[in-house]
């Protein structure tokens, strides 16, 4: 696949699934395949992170390769740092990032595990007390 292609799959794949990381657990239909991917998500960023660095998102990596053949270099550890700085022009501070990223994350991973599991048993016994 020609670089530049590969490159705009890479970041509308990254795109669909921050997205999909922060709300997919909002539709009940899309509820389990969103655990699915926080756990994977997960997985990635603190498993495969032992070896790699915590963060770590196979993805970013495929894809600073794209960029490096594409004669683009000092690439942050972050997409999201990398888009962040691309939209506002400036080079904002990776910690306040990492930081923001990870805060939706464990949000929106407690989210999914309340409306995966919690959320009836806790309305249930509102409405049927022992």
């Amino acid at each position: 696949m020609e670089p530049h292609a590969a490159d705009l799959l890479l970041t509308l794949f990254h795109f669909v699934i921050i997205g999909f990381n922060l709300l997919g657990w909002i539709w009940k239909s899309t509820r389990k395949l969103h655990l699915i991917v926080i756990i994977i998500t997960a997985s990635c960023w603190f498993i495969l992170g032992i070896w790699y660095g915590i963060g770590y998102c196979p993805i970013t990596d495929w894809q600073w390769h794209i960029k490096e053949k594409l004669g683009e270099y000092n690439l942050p550890g972050s997409f999201v740092k990398y888009y962040a700085d691309k939209i506002s022009g400036k080079s904002i501070n990776a910690s306040l990032i990492d930081t923001i990223t990870a805060v939706g994350f464990a949000t929106a991973a407690l989210l999914s595990v309340y409306v995966n599991f919690l959320k009836d048993r806790i309305f249930k016994a509102i409405r049927h007390p022992h």
